[in-house]
């Protein structure tokens, strides 16, 4: 009975006006994996996972943060390219030494310089990836590998760079996975399900390691990945956290097995990953996504390379890499980098569905991010200096979008009662109308990124615009609408 009233008591619990209100996030995935810096060159998870299955997904990952799981394939990419490198004798924890090195002295303040650039309101940092490694000095030993973590308070350091630059920091924490902790080796579906430790022992140390961050640094942000361990107590560990931290945020990472662990039970989830894998391609593309549904209280979702194509009465937040993998990945192309504009036209959908974007990033093991990856970014900053009244502090309108009368796609968010279109595109006649926007009702309109007044006008009562020749080109431009705005239709 306390258990569900603690459950009762803690989705009780705002979503805070902060997080609605900032629109975009830097995530920073930072670890041992950093220093090796490698993937294959394959499309996003996403594409791959439909395509092709858990298990090549798996073999072939994108994402340089699995670096330590993916170079235990034998015969994979990342296990050719770890003994090419580094020699078949080279072991993971090989890294440390380096890492330690490389980020003695880095500058944490670049990397917080960066997210404010970009015109985020808040940055995600990988406190324990998959790999079990803090980045913080833990008082709490790794139950195999004792005193596992960063020489130096990456956490604290980071933590203190991004609040001075004023905006929100959060943390993210691996509680279903900690690979050392039992060995384990996704090479199948079945595996993913399986590798979530289920003893007390690592349910005390994934709890302790969330009330040592908590109480040291106080997170904005509680970012758990992939689900976390049968434990009564998970709870009393988010009433804790909004106790110490009321206006913080938890993501809906934190489903927890209802598996039974007996070996028949084993033997037939592996038995059943094996024939899916085998079906895969006459499986709707819709139950191929990857998600995590099922958590029992969260303040937002995560898709992860995902789009949605509605406005969501719930908060999310869509996470995806600069490019395919969020770690830093040297083998990454320039083609395989969001552009600034798609970035910015992104956000701009997300946006108006009542969604937020984390957008990935990945310093080196000196804490440097590669230019490719800075770059997008801070062309998105710059967009956000002019336009970013168009989208910070918003909420999503009676419908997220509409297109033009040439086609160019339209999206609207409203802040206060003011309405702005956001045109994902510059509509390839100068005058244009914005279907579905009563004429009558419009007062005005204000293209945001050059101050100036737009030429209104009706076509069977659809507002038409005109944006002179000779305006400066945007990513998206932003049109302010005014108050009392009325759909037709």
């Amino acid at each position: 009975m306390h258990y569900e009233s603690t459950w009762e008591s803690v989705r009780q619990h705002p979503l805070p006006a902060w997080y609605d209100d900032a629109k975009l996030g830097v995530f920073v995935h930072w670890g041992l994996y950093s220093v090796p810096g490698w993937a294959p060159q394959v499309p996003d998870i996403q594409t791959m996972l439909v395509a092709d299955g858990p298990a090549r997904m798996l073999s072939h990952n994108p994402y340089a943060e699995w670096y330590r799981n993916t170079m235990r394939i034998k015969g994979s990419p990342t296990w050719e390219h770890h003994r090419s490198t580094y020699g078949a004798d080279f072991a993971y924890d090989d890294f440390v030494p380096m890492f330690d090195a490389g980020t003695a002295d880095c500058d944490l303040d670049a990397i917080a310089g960066l997210a404010q650039e970009a015109g985020a309101g808040y940055l995600v940092l990988t406190t324990k990836h998959h790999e079990g490694f803090a980045l913080w000095p833990s008082a709490v030993p790794h139950p195999t590998k004792g005193e596992y973590h960063a020489a130096r308070d990456l956490v604290g350091g980071l933590t203190d760079a991004v609040r001075a630059r004023g905006l929100r920091m959060g943390l993210y924490y691996s509680g279903a996975w900690d690979w050392p902790y039992n060995e384990v080796l996704l090479r199948q579906g079945a595996d993913i399900v399986l590798a979530t430790p289920e003893d007390p022992d690592y349910v005390r140390y994934v709890r302790a390691h969330w009330h040592e961050l908590i109480e040291r640094y106080e997170p904005s942000l509680m970012w758990n990945d992939i689900g976390w361990p049968r434990d009564d107590g998970l709870a009393g560990l988010f009433a804790d956290y909004y106790n110490a931290v009321p206006d913080g945020v938890i993501n809906d990472r934190w489903v927890q097995s209802t598996f039974s662990r007996n070996p028949l039970s084993v033997a037939l989830l592996r038995a059943g990953g094996r024939a899916i894998q085998a079906a895969w391609r006459f499986i709707p593309e819709e139950k191929k996504r990857l998600t995590f549904p099922g958590a029992k209280w969260f303040d937002f979702t995560t898709p992860e390379y995902e789009s949605l194509s509605e406005i969501r009465e719930k908060k999310w937040e869509s996470t995806r890499g600069v490019g395919h993998s969020f770690g830093a990945n040297r083998n990454e192309r320039p083609e395989d980098i969001v552009p600034a504009a798609e970035l910015v036209r992104s956000l701009c959908d997300i946006v108006s569905k009542n969604g937020n974007l984390l957008i990935g990033v990945g310093p080196d093991e000196r804490g440097a991010i590669p230019e490719q990856q800075a770059a997008p970014l801070r062309g998105l900053g710059a967009w956000m200096a002019r336009n970013g009244d168009a989208l910070r502090g918003t909420r999503p309108w009676q419908v997220a979008g509409s297109t033009t009368d040439d086609g160019t796609a339209v999206r609207f968010t409203m802040r206060a009662g003011v309405l702005h279109a956001l045109l994902l595109d510059r509509p390839t006649s100068p005058t244009f109308a914005i279907g579905g926007i009563d004429a009558g009702s419009v007062d005005e309109a204000v293209l945001l990124g050059a101050g100036a007044s737009l030429e209104r006008g009706s076509r069977d009562g659809v507002l038409t615009l005109t944006i002179p020749e000779g305006t400066p080109a945007e990513d998206a431009y932003a049109i302010r609408l005014g108050t009392g705005v009325r759909r037709i239709g």
